[in-house]
Order: structure tokens, then C-alpha cells, then sequence
């Protein structure tokens, strides 16, 4: 049960924000952050005051019930109203804990996403292209905008690596329990016994950081400026324009070499260095809040494999959920993709409910 004083105070600061509001003396930055929060509040309220009345209606229909003096008729529509009012509150008091749960600070943000060949040699970069393919379409049908920072082809014609940035709304939200092995199975193009195989790749999908996030000092990194080079030969650089930027304290090290320009090879750099780092302070803090629980489905580790493409059954597994969609050509087109984040999401709220004490 949640404490009733909670769910005041979420009406009391509804009405609050309402007045301020209305006052017209806010500056737009103000005026755009409380508004957003008004907005939030204004889809729980109703559900909030209705939690709050539960407790006085039930002993009205209750007092009816027990009143040896009322009609069979009265009683029979107060039994029919305690039970609608009972399912009304269930209702209400789930949908203020999913409410009142921590909200994840990066949700709303931008994401860049790593997707990198696995196991199984050329298949594997062309089950990569694949992967980044549906998660163009996604973009696409979502309008949200995506840019590519890197890539790296294979002979195949598959992708090596490809990273890429994604902008629009609640990106990372949606696209967080991405990260992970993907596993493929499927016949080759080059197999000619009609063997199925294996192959696997690994997406990371990272929150974006802006620098009001997290602060690097120039001191703490080391920059390499080298000649970039290409295929046989290809795209190679007469101009040491290719970067490599490492930082010190982590070790963590990125380079960048698809722009001719070196300053735009250090600022493509800076964008994945920072959405890393940031990445691995959030996955310390979340270690230091969690050390005694484990939670079912994970977002950050790209060792777990999360799902299974089988092109044969032509079904789609997410492993952490046992979801099987047997739309895998819709899937891989972006048509079927909400449909598994829901359900993902769905869980992961659930989970997070029964941690609640």
C-alpha cells in the first residue's frame, strides 16, 4: 500500500505547479521545466485522487451492505459498486508505483549505438549489416534521426563495425535493453549443403552525454593524430587526420578516422569517449545501489546473449522474457519491433515493483 501522505503530495503538487503557471512571471527555461512536469503530473492526478477517496467510498457501499434495514435491490447495486471500486483502486495503486518508481536520468536522452560483427566470420558482419539495417527502418518509422559516426565494412559486404548516433524522443528508453549478443541462425549464401549456422553480434546501445554531464579534464587525456588508411589501399589520407583519443584514469581508448577533417574526427571521438565514460560511472553507482539484487534483464552487458533470429522457423526469441514472435521478416523491417520493447519494458517495470519494499 502506498502511504496516503505520498499521494497527496503529488495532487498538492500539481495544483502548485497549475498556480505558477497560470502566474505568467516564470523565464521560458522555468516556463518549459515546470510545464513538462505539470504534464506528468497531469496523467496521475486523476488516478491519485481517486486513490485518496477509496477508503471513504468503501465505507459508505460497506455501511449499505451491513444496514439490515436496506433493500435487496440497494444492497445488490452497493455489492456491484465495492467490486468495480476495489478494481478501480488495484488499478490506481499500480499505475502510481510505476509512477513513483526511480526514474532512469538517461531515458530521455539521445543514444549512440555500437553494433560489431561476432562470431562466424563473414556472416557475422552480414547478420551485423542486418541488425543495423532494422534499426535504420526503426529510426525511420519512428522519425527519429540517425547518424553515422564510423563504419567499417567487410568483404562480404556486411559490416565489421558500425556506430552510429540516434536523436529524437526517449531514444534510450526505448532502445536500452538492445544491448547484448545477438544470435543468428540461418543457411549462408556460400553454403551449399543447406546447413544451418550460427553466428552471432553485439550491440551497445549508450546513453548520449552532453558535457554538462560528465566533466573530462584535458589533462586526463592523451591525443594521437595519425594517417588514416583504408581496403587496399583506398581512402588512405595524405594528412595525418586520423585520431586516437585515450583517457588516462580509464584507460579507455577511442579512434576515429571516417572524416578527412581532424577536428571532426576528434569531435566524432569526444562523442563516444564521453557516452562511454558516462556509461561506466552510471553502471558503478547502479552496482554500489543493487549489490545484493540481480534483476532479470539486464541493459548493459554485452556478453549475455539476449536473443535468438531464426531464419528457418522464421521466429524472433528475446531470452530474457521467453518472447518468441514468429514475425521475424516483420521484425527485421522495424514492424514488429514495439511490440517486443513493450513487452520487455512491461517486464522490467514488474521487476522493479516487487523490489519495492
Amino acid at each position: 500500500m502506498i502511504p496516503l501522505k505520498t499521494v497527496e503530495e503529488l495532487i498538492i503538487r500539481h495544483s502548485s505547479i497549475e498556480k505558477d503557471l497560470s502566474t505568467g512571471g516564470l523565464d521560458n527555461k522555468l516556463f518549459a521545466e515546470k510545464s513538462k512536469e505539470y504534464s506528468d503530473l497531469n496523467e496521475i492526478v486523476g488516478s491519485a485522487k481517486d486513490y485518496i477517496s477509496f477508503q471513504t467510498e468503501k465505507e459508505e457501499l460497506e455501511k449499505i451492505l451491513n444496514d439490515s434495514s436496506a433493500d435487496g435491490e440497494l444492497k445488490k447495486m452497493a455489492d456491484i459498486e465495492l467490486i468495480d471500486l476495489q478494481n478501480r483502486y488495484e488499478a490506481n495503486e499500480k499505475k502510481l508505483k510505476l509512477f513513483l518508481l526511480p526514474k532512469d536520468e538517461a531515458d530521455k536522452k539521445n543514444a549512440i549505438i555500437e553494433i560489431r560483427a561476432g562470431t562466424g566470420g563473414l556472416e557475422a558482419s552480414l547478420f551485423a549489416s542486418d541488425l543495423f539495417k532494422m534499426y535504420e527502418k526503426v529510426s525511420n518509422k519512428k522519425k527519429w534521426s540517425l547518424e553515422l559516426i564510423s563504419i567499417s565494412r567487410s568483404d562480404a559486404g556486411g559490416l565489421k563495425e558500425v556506430i552510429a548516433s540516434i536523436k529524437g524522443t526517449n531514444i534510450y528508453s526505448t532502445l536500452k535493453y538492445e544491448s547484448g549478443v545477438h544470435r543468428v541462425q540461418r543457411v549462408p549464401d556460400t553454403e551449399t549443403q543447406g546447413r544451418v549456422h550460427t553466428s552471432a553480434a553485439t550491440v551497445a546501445v549508450l546513453p548520449e552525454a552532453e558535457e554538462v554531464d560528465l566533466k573530462i579534464n584535458d589533462s586526463d587525456l592523451r591525443i594521437d593524430v595519425f594517417r588514416a588508411g583504408g581496403p587496399g589501399g583506398q581512402s588512405v589520407n595524405t594528412t595525418d587526420s586520423a585520431v586516437r583519443i585515450t583517457h588516462i584514469p580509464t584507460g579507455l581508448s577511442v579512434s576515429q578516422q571516417d572524416e578527412k577533417s581532424q577536428h571532426k574526427n576528434k569531435a566524432k571521438g569526444m562523442k563516444i569517449l564521453r557516452a562511454r565514460l558516462y556509461e561506466l560511472e552510471r553502471s558503478r553507482i547502479d552496482q554500489e545501489r543493487s549489490q545484493d539484487r540481480k534483476t532479470k534483464i539486464g541493459t548493459g552487458d554485452r556478453s549475455e546473449r539476449i536473443r535468438t533470429y531464426n531464419f528457418p522457423q522464421g521466429r524472433v526469441t528475446d531470452h530474457r522474457i521467453n518472447l518468441t514472435l514468429h514475425k521475424l521478416d516483420e521484425f527485421l523491417e522495424g514492424e514488429a519491433f514495439d511490440e517486443m520493447i513493450e513487452s520487455l519494458t512491461l517486464q522490467a517495470q514488474e521487476e522493479s515493483l516487487s523490489n519495492l519494499k
